[in-house]
């Protein structure tokens, strides 16, 4: 998912859970030390992946993003609740997220 697709698509995903135009955005820019995983805690909010290394895996409650394992038959760009981002190479890896933060009215 692209940085623009994300930005369209965004708007379009809050109206479907009914939070409307009432949150919040933010560019997340995470670095993944070499054969190490790294924990958020996007409980209520949401994370939508823009960019990744090849090599990174992405596990949420909403689906996984691995693009090594050919046995997942879909990539998930969307994540929600303990997201899991492991990097199983020997070097740092960079990942990006627009994460999306409901307003509590």
């Amino acid at each position: 998912m692209t940085i623009n697709y994300a930005l369209e698509h965004i708007p379009r995903r809050m109206q479907e859970l009914e939070v409307n135009n009432n949150y919040f955005l933010k560019f997340r820019h995470f670095v993944i030390p070499p054969n190490d995983s790294s924990i958020i805690d996007g409980y209520n909010e949401y994370f939508f992946l823009v960019q990744a290394g090849n090599d990174l895996r992405v596990r949420s409650e909403f689906g996984l993003y691995d693009l090594l394992d050919t046995g997942i038959n879909e990539q998930q760009y969307e994540h929600q609740g303990k997201i899991t981002i492991t990097n199983p190479s020997s070097i740092f890896k960079h990942i990006k997220f627009i994460q999306v933060i409901p307003k509590h009215l």
